[in-house]
This record gives structure tokens, C-alpha cells and sequence, in this order.
């Protein structure tokens, strides 16, 4: 008897999904992390814990630990990577853009600069950067924005707001929309002027990267969704690389524990912080 091969009937529905077996495509996580190829320079790649391209478009989340390292790449050029950060232990501990940008005196992200909770502690370090094209003022992008810009702001939709997806990556890890706050954007720039106006400063060359450090265990969420003041009447969003390997947190000699009296502090409450949970 000759089984039917079609997705009508489970047997050929099953034999169609087992097919789909070492299929790969453009987007998509690679398991286990440690067969990602290449590896970054100088990193083991058994120490990598996730490995991921997100499509334009796309969104992922994961759980890290303390000092783990995430590297986000723009492949082509044409990424825009909204991030919020949570403590994974209590997640009503997260990422505050305010306090990021006060605390530090210092609206512009780069290499050196801490990501704060409202908490004071630090949740992550920004520890490398070739892009210095990011943003801590606009957030990321709303249902009803993207419905007057695009005709379409669903996250299941042809061009998803940068929230939506972001709501639906918190909801894997028991939260809700709530909880989703403000975020930081990387890879495409926007400068305050003096009179207040935000000017847009667009993106970095192809293959720019940052790096973060985790500074205790964490709960990443990311959207690759347009900036909302990218100017282009299109919805354009190009490839985004994550990867991430574990390591140690910030060493008590590092200078940026030392910057200023604002990160010395900060550092000082996120180690009390760990100090009670029995991390090191």
C-alpha cells in the first residue's frame, strides 16, 4: 500500500515535518550554540550559550547568566535592535532608560556606558562597540504608529511594531504587557538638538557590532523592527546576528567599576545585590 505523502492526512503530515529535519534558513536559532561557525575571535565555542539570526521583522528572547557576554551584529547594515533587559530572578526589576541616560550623565550609548535599573544596580555594561549609531530617547515602535506609516502593526502582520513583538517575547518568560517599558535601540542613531528637536543620524556600516556584558542573570528581550523615525517610506529591516557566550562578571579592578562616583555606586549595589543571592 502506498502511504499518502500529502499534509491532508497526520501520516503524510507527519512524514512532511519529519522531511523538514537539518533544513535551515536565514533566520533561525542554532542548536546547540557551540556548533555556531565561525566562533568569535578568542572564543571558545563551547562556551557560547546562544546563537541566533533574527529576521527584519523577527524577535527573540533568552535567559543569561552573570557575565555572560551578548554580541549583536548588524549583518547587512540594515538591523535596528530594540532591547529590554530583566533581572531573571524578579522580573519587576528592569532595564530604566531614565536612569540609564541621568544617573550617567550621558544620553549617548556607547562602549563604557552601564545599563541601570530603577534599582541603581547595574544589569548590563556596554563593553564593545564599532557601530556608535543607537539610541536611548525614541523607544521602539507602536501598534497604531505602524498602522499610519505601514497600514499594518500586528505582530503577525507584514510589518510588526517593535512592542508587539516585544510583549509576545516577555509572555515566554511569565510576563505581560505591563511589563514591557521602555527600551534602547542599537544600530541606527538619532542626536537631541538645542532646541529639543531629534535629528536622525541613520545606520553604521554592515557587519558593526556591540557587546554587552551581563552583570547578573538576565532576561534579554529583542525586536528587529524598524526605528520609528527611520524616515523611509518602507518598512526596512534587515538581518540581525545574536550571540552570546558565558563568562565572568565585571572584575573588582575593572575600570569601569571606577569611571565616576555614579558607576562606582552602582556597582556597589548590584554587588550587595548578588552578595544576597549568593552569586558570584
Amino acid at each position: 500500500m502506498t502511504e499518502d505523502s500529502s499534509t491532508a492526512t497526520t501520516l503524510g503530515a507527519r512524514e512532511h515535518a519529519r522531511a523538514q529535519g537539518g533544513a535551515r534558513a536565514e533566520a533561525m536559532p542554532t542548536l546547540p550554540a557551540s556548533s555556531w561557525a565561525p566562533p568569535p575571535d578568542g572564543v571558545d565555542p563551547a562556551t557560547l550559550t546562544w546563537a541566533e539570526t533574527v529576521a527584519g521583522g523577527g524577535y527573540t528572547s533568552k535567559l543569561i547568566s552573570r557575565g555572560s557576554t551578548v554580541r549583536l551584529t548588524d549583518v547587512a547594515g540594515d538591523a535596528c535592535a530594540h532591547l529590554l533587559l530583566f533581572n531573571a530572578d524578579q522580573s519587576w526589576e528592569r532595564l530604566n532608560v531614565a536612569d540609564t541616560v541621568k544617573v550617567l550623565w550621558q544620553a549617548y550609548l556607547g562602549t563604557g556606558h552601564l545599563l541601570l535599573s530603577d534599582q541603581g544596580r547595574v544589569l548590563a555594561s556596554i563593553v564593545a562597540d564599532t557601530s556608535v549609531r543607537h539610541d536611548a530617547l525614541c523607544g521602539t515602535s507602536s501598534r497604531l504608529r505602524n498602522e499610519g506609516r505601514y497600514g499594518d502593526g500586528a505582530a503577525q502582520g507584514p510589518s510588526p511594531a517593535g512592542r508587539e513583538l516585544q510583549v509576545l517575547a516577555a509572555a515566554k518568560h511569565g510576563m505581560a504587557g505591563r511589563d514591557v517599558g521602555p527600551g534602547l535601540s542599537f544600530f541606527k542613531g538619532v542626536r537631541a538638538e538645542s532646541d529639543g528637536a531629534l535629528t536622525w543620524i541613520g545606520a553604521a556600516p554592515a557587519g558593526s557590532f556591540v557587546e554587552l556584558r551581563a552583570e547578573m542573570p538576565l532576561v534579554v528581550v529583542i525586536a528587529n523592527v524598524p526605528h520609528p523615525l527611520d524616515p523611509r517610506p518602507e518598512y526596512t529591516c534587515s538581518t540581525l546576528e545574536v550571540l552570546a557566550w558565558s563568562g565572568p562578571g565585571t572584575a573588582a579592578s575593572d575600570p569601569l567599576r571606577t569611571a565616576s562616583p555614579e558607576a562606582e555606586r552602582a556597582f556597589l549595589n548590584t554587588d550587595d545585590y548578588l552578595a544576597a543571592r549568593g552569586i558570584r
